[in-house]
């Protein structure tokens, strides 16, 4: 939904006025505020509800990065078996 609005706003305009574009709206303060403002509304749906949710996105989004963090070794790992698999190694 924000990229769409993002394209909308940015459809019309020239590329000479994208940079000024861009600096206004991903300016520290507005990214802050955003963020905020995010955090404030999570807290009002989720946690002030007393739901079990916020432990559900805690399992799995903690699942999704230890997965993402450990994929590099992984492939090594797997590249590795691969190489000594046919080159007769071990």
């Amino acid at each position: 939904m924000a990229m769409r609005r993002v394209y909308s706003e940015i459809k019309g305009k020239k590329v000479k006025e994208l940079p000024g574009y861009f600096k206004s709206t991903f300016s520290l303060e507005t990214v802050k505020t955003s963020v905020k403002r995010g955090l404030d509304n999570y807290n009002d749906k989720y946690i002030q509800t007393s739901s079990i949710d916020p432990l559900l996105h805690i399992c799995f989004y903690g699942m999704a990065f230890s997965y993402l963090v450990a994929l590099p070794n992984e492939r090594r790992h797997l590249e590795h078996q691969q190489h000594a698999k046919e080159h007769g190694g071990h």
